[in-house]
């Protein structure tokens, strides 16, 4: 797809992160079933909730704005799932991966804040206000499962358990 203005570019970026949740829909079953840490599990589990609720927020985006979205994987996306899915298959079960799967979240995370900042502001420069503020939506709540993932970052890596 060539890019050639911010119209352009914005509907660039939302198929990339619409590409982006729909693979993270696929990841976090896995996640939440790898891990051992109950409260870690559950938030996943959230999370995917969320998730859908974001892809279907997209879809508004899209209708709202009389956009139609590109048909792309988001490769960055891939990478990080591929990543998460690489230390389930090499780490024990047990606290350390749950440090590991906490740590991966987390840059699924910041991957996700920057780009629905970065869509919201587009949003707004393109007068998409309604667009706007639904991403503006997701993006809070992409920051508060970055909290939770940093809360629980903290419980887990306090344990005695997890040794050095």
């Amino acid at each position: 797809m060539a890019v050639a203005t911010l119209n352009d570019l914005f509907i660039h970026g939302l198929s990339d992160i619409y590409s982006a949740e729909k693979q993270l829909t696929k990841a976090l079953p896995k996640l939440a079933r790898a891990a051992t840490n109950s409260e870690l599990s559950a938030a996943f589990k959230t999370h995917l909730e969320e998730t859908q609720g974001q892809v279907e927020r997209i879809d508004q985006v899209v209708e709202t704005s009389g956009i139609k979205l590109k048909r792309l994987k988001c490769v960055a996306m891939e990478g990080l799932v591929e990543e998460g899915q690489e230390q389930i298959e090499e780490i024990e079960k047990g606290p350390i991966l749950d440090a590991a799967l906490i740590a991966a979240a987390q840059k699924v995370e910041h991957y996700e804040i920057a780009a629905y900042g970065t869509l919201a502001t587009l949003a707004k420069k393109l007068g998409y206000t309604e667009g706007m503020n639904l991403l503006l939506e997701t993006l809070e709540e992409e920051k508060a499962t970055d909290e939770k993932l940093t809360m629980l970052a903290k419980q887990e890596l306090s344990q005695e358990e997890v040794g050095k």
